[in-house]
């Protein structure tokens, strides 16, 4: 069996360790800080992408990112109780559509008549 680059503790249903990621970024007022997803179920999960054009296919052109290597990103988010990392999704939910105000009816006997 061959030894593990840098310690590197594949999951056990995982041949390999994913490597260096494109780890999708927000920017902060500290910095910037990896976005956080949701899985089907609702979990919390890390995403990473194993190719920058994999990720702006899935996420959009304009969406930033980082390298970082798997060990480093679940170490990045086991403080925030993230313990999945999911690699190369393929779907992703459109961000919700902005809320357009709708006018407020007046129910007829509601209204005055002099």
């Amino acid at each position: 069996m061959a030894d593990l680059l840098f310690g590197d503790d594949p999951e056990p249903l995982e041949r390999f360790p994913a490597g260096p990621l494109y780890v999708p970024v927000r920017s902060g007022s500290f910095g910037w800080a990896a976005r956080l997803f949701r899985t089907a179920l609702g979990e919390r999960t890390a995403v990473g992408f194993t190719s920058l054009g994999l990720l702006r296919a899935t996420l959009g052109d304009d969406q930033e990112a980082i390298r970082l290597a798997e060990p480093a990103l679940r170490a990045l988010t086991a403080p925030l109780g993230v313990t999945s990392v999911v690699v190369d999704p393929q779907f992703t939910a459109p961000a919700p559509a902005p809320v357009t105000p709708v006018e407020t009816l007046v129910p007829a006997r509601m209204l005055r008549t002099a």
